[in-house]
């Protein structure tokens, strides 16, 4: 029997009234399994006046009321990590470990948000001039919303409303339609931990629903993680709208491997970071660039590691990397290894064509490595999200410097050396928002922020971390002068001399 996911407005489910739903598929069967509300923009408006109506009280509460209430959504996410993992693999199709890294992850930023009191201390200047002193406080911007992908369905939703509901703001989501279910159960774990209602909802939709919250008066603000194109319309869209907006776009991740690099580590770190959730993460290594005579050897050696890699049903324990959201996904993913070789690439490994014995329609594709990649080849330039792998040459670092600061992305990057040196120039003049040294996934602790450059992010915000609490609240300085109680009007005695 199909499963319904309707919204969650005002601390309940709500019913979906629209009367358009959306398939939600089980990418290793490829049935569907569930249907999905779709929101209109009559629904989207409910959500966001439960919202309005909870920041009357919210917006106002104490930082030991907001505090309490994160502690024990923390410890009821703790206790539910099986249940929201079970629920992305299900519906996204990700192996369970890595399912459970994802809600880790997300668990770092409620517990940032449990240290909430220390982030919204303000600034305080006494005797600026006679009597005179400045205050620097940060409020809360009121209803805020958060339009999030399918590839992390708890991870990024975490990313962005515990740290808005801490610092005093309301929330909507709206989440992907193609795996909704963990976004209602983290709403409906908040509640049980006490937050109260109206303070964070959840609404499914398209672009209806989309485009409903970026026009909508009485969101103040909105937070995105998708594609480029559009994570570019989200920001031009809500900015002439007058809402803040921090929106976070696509990638192509670099890996420069230098001769004097520990070869077997960068492979081991190549494989894990290009096929790990099946590539469908804007953090994954999707470009290897290859210095000098290295090249060959480790393209071996990342073949090796690649066709040892158990692909199989999320589900499975056995299984390293599951399938893919949709057939359709799986079939856009393909058509960039079937056309390498036409535009010069060698196919080291064709993972198309892949199928699951007993699995065969889920929507399956094995390991792709594809060596020698030019770069003005449709592989290289467009962000794949797929377990496929490039691999181009270089033979000077300087040269694959130039040719990773050449990308329109600035996401990620990160570079394998021995040499200290090498590596600290590296951070200094590559054109990324992230970068690691001999670490191929540099996505930040939570108490740093995380966001790319150039194509990678619209607006000023990176998400989490300290930027993450300037973007979810407002700045506001007070300049305060009181005469001394010494010159009270005559006749009230404030039991000061006069002659103080």
């Amino acid at each position: 029997m199909t499963k319904t996911v309707n919204h969650w407005i005002g601390g309940k489910t709500v019913e979906g009234a629209s009367g358009n739903w959306g398939p939600v598929t089980d990418p290793a069967t490829g049935a569907v399994t569930t249907r999905v509300a779709l929101a209109s923009a009559e629904e989207v408006d409910a959500a966001v006046a439960a919202a309005k109506a909870a920041y009357a009280t919210w917006g106002t509460s104490s930082l030991a009321q907001r505090t309490a209430v994160l502690f024990a959504y923390r410890a009821l996410l703790d206790a539910h990590r099986d249940e929201i993992a079970a629920l992305i693999t299900a519906e996204h199709g990700k192996v369970h470990s890595d399912a459970l890294g994802e809600v880790a992850r997300g668990l770092e930023i409620v517990e940032l948000a449990c240290g909430i009191t220390v982030q919204l201390k303000g600034e305080l200047s006494t005797q600026v001039s006679s009597r005179v002193d400045v205050a620097a406080i940060r409020q809360p911007l009121g209803v805020v919303a958060g339009i999030t992908p399918f590839n992390f369905p708890a991870m990024v939703p975490m990313w962005m409303f515990p740290l808005a509901i801490a610092c005093g703001n309301t929330f909507v989501i709206k989440p992907s339609e193609k795996d909704p279910s963990a976004a209602n159960l983290l709403a409906e774990l908040a509640s049980q931990a006490g937050l109260p209602d109206g303070v964070l909802n959840v609404v499914h939709g398209d672009k209806v629903a989309v485009d409903a919250l970026l026009e909508h008066p009485d969101v103040a603000a909105v937070s995105f993680v998708g594609s480029t194109p559009i994570a570019r319309y989200i920001h031009t869209t809500a900015s002439a709208n007058g809402k803040r907006v921090q929106a976070l776009g696509g990638a192509k991740n670099h890996m420069l491997v230098l001769p004097d690099a520990d070869l077997d580590a960068a492979a081991d770190a190549a494989v894990s970071a290009a096929y790990g959730s099946a590539g469908e993460r804007c953090m994954a290594i999707s470009a290897v660039v290859a210095v000098g005579a290295v090249g060959d050897e480790l393209v071996e050696k990342i073949r090796e590691r690649a066709e040892k890699i158990k692909i199989g049903p999320g589900d499975d324990p056995a299984s390293e990397m599951g399938p893919l959201i949709t057939a359709a996904h799986r079939d856009k993913v393909a058509s960039y290894v079937t056309g390498a070789a036409a535009q010069g690439a060698e196919v080291v490994l064709d993972g198309t064509g892949y199928t699951v014995d007993g699995y065969e329609n889920g929507h399956w594709i094995g390991l792709s490595l594809l060596d020698k990649v030019s770069t003005d080849s449709d592989a290289y330039r467009d962000e794949i999200f797929g377990p496929v792998l490039c691999v181009l040459r270089a033979d000077t670092y300087e040269e694959g410097v130039r040719l990773i600061n050449d990308s329109p992305f600035g996401n990620g990057t990160a570079i394998f050396t021995r040499d200290g040196g090498a590596a600290r120039r590296f951070q200094l003049e590559i054109q990324a928002g992230m970068v690691g040294v001999n670490v191929p996934i540099p996505v930040p602790v939570g108490y740093h922020s995380f966001g790319g450059w150039k194509d990678s992010l619209f607006g000023d915000h990176h998400i989490y971390g300290n930027d993450g609490v300037h973007f979810y609240t407002r700045g506001k300085v007070v300049t305060t002068r009181w005469p001394d109680p010494s010159e009270a009007p005559a006749g009230v005695d404030l039991g000061f001399p006069r002659n103080h």
